[in-house]
């Protein structure tokens, strides 16, 4: 904690009583956005304070109508005056309010509270980016998310390149990824006829299996790769399989053609369905036995994955960016602990050998798997879940000695 005016002050040891402040761009729903409110919401259960300086957006009401408080604080821009008036505006705020932690969500939070911690005793959390920038020299304002007291990562994808560049010790970074709605993406949620309905839709015979591509139809996304594995399977005995294809693919039409001319040359038209987009996700991964994400870039979020194990599926994805965190596989865990399968990107051999895996479980060896997948995914994706690991850190920061 940095010292200035306000240093002789008693520190506090727990949460109770203390006020977090959280800075995010705006209070529109988006994934910093929604991660502050929901953080805010187990603070106050743990008897603290909580404010979130933003600009005006919908979750404003949300946030206020249990008990947490907004600061109107526009702080998107990367203007350096703004970002100083900013710094000054955040320091009487703190002083005021006698905050005891900020969590900057942005980087130009993270520079405005990084000068105002200069100059007033308070903790600062940084949250980093889903991404890496893009190469070459980071900017003064992205360097500050670097000098946090402690760091939240949504993946160790995107906690590396900061931690190499910038010598961050790994006990000051903590990964907390991206939460999903586990609510919405429940089996239990699903009715058997919204699944019912899509399988009729999509010409799905009584008997088949499902392996679930979801995602935009898009060259970044690899599914040109799915005709080839769906031959491979075909040639090595596994009947009644049927691949869908499901996410929006008007924007890349010559793309979406390539594929199905790729489903003619390798004769599995049958075998292969691209239906678009699809308004009721949760139902589509119900009809699914296994989803396939088949990325060849690295994703923006990654949740996909995650959706895919709350709704209960093993999952095969591709080892691109943050993705093959998202699911338990060897050797990074135990095998009795599997979810699912990760292969090199565009590689149609290993995600033909991990589908042909994933397709001969037995049933009781699948329902395992498909539990183990649940009970991953509201462990480490739910909301309450990312929201008290968001509290645990800042239980840490008040529990050192100054």
């Amino acid at each position: 904690m940095s010292e200035g005016f306000e240093g002789t002050r008693v520190p506090r040891r727990t949460l109770a009583g203390a006020t977090i402040l959280q800075i995010v761009p705006a209070l529109y729903e988006g994934p910093d956005a929604r991660a502050a409110v929901n953080v805010a919401y187990a603070l106050l259960q743990a008897g603290a304070r909580a404010l979130v300086a933003a600009a005006d957006g919908p979750l404003v009401g949300e946030l206020k109508a249990f008990g947490g408080e907004w600061v109107e604080f526009p702080n998107a821009s990367v203007n350096p005056f703004r970002l100083r008036r900013n710094a000054g505006m955040l320091e009487n705020l703190i002083a005021a309010e006698r905050v005891d932690i900020v969590h900057a969500h942005s980087a130009g939070g993270a520079w405005s509270a990084r000068v105002a911690a200069n100059r007033i005793a308070v903790w600062l959390v940084t949250s980093l980016p889903d991404a890496p920038a893009p190469g070459g020299r980071p900017s003064t304002v992205t360097r500050a998310l670097a000098q946090g007291d402690r760091i939240v990562a949504p993946s160790l994808y995107a906690a590396n390149p900061f931690m190499q560049r910038y010598g961050i010790a790994h006990e000051q970074v903590t990964i907390i990824p991206r939460e999903i709605d586990t609510e919405l993406f429940d089996p239990l949620a699903v009715r058997p006829e919204r699944s019912e309905a899509l399988r009729s839709a999509w010409r799905i015979p009584r008997q088949a299996r499902i392996v679930l591509v979801p995602g935009r139809v898009a060259p970044w996304n690899g599914q040109s790769i799915v005709p080839e594995v769906a031959r491979m399977l075909a040639e090595q005995g596994a009947d009644g399989v049927v691949f869908v294809i499901v996410g929006e693919h008007a924007t890349h039409r010559k793309y979406a053609r390539e594929i199905m001319r790729l489903a003619h040359e390798h004769g599995v038209e049958r075998l292969l369905r691209v239906t678009g987009h699809c308004p009721d996700m949760p139902a589509a991964f119900a009809c699914a036995d296994i989803v396939v994400v088949t990325t060849i870039e690295p994703p923006l979020l990654g949740t996909v994955v995650a959706q895919a194990q709350a709704m209960g599926r093993p999952v095969v994805t591709s080892d691109v960016g943050m993705l093959p965190e998202n699911v338990l596989v060897p050797p990074r865990m135990p095998e009795e602990l599997r979810t699912g399968w990760v292969v090199p990107p565009a590689d149609p051999v290993g995600l033909a050998q991990a589908l042909k895996l994933a397709l001969t479980l037995d049933p009781t060896g699948y329902q395992a798997m498909a539990a183990r997948a649940r009970e991953f995914a509201e462990y480490m994706f739910s909301p309450q879940s990312a929201a008290v690991a968001t509290r645990a850190v800042y239980m840490s920061l008040l529990a050192r000695d100054l």
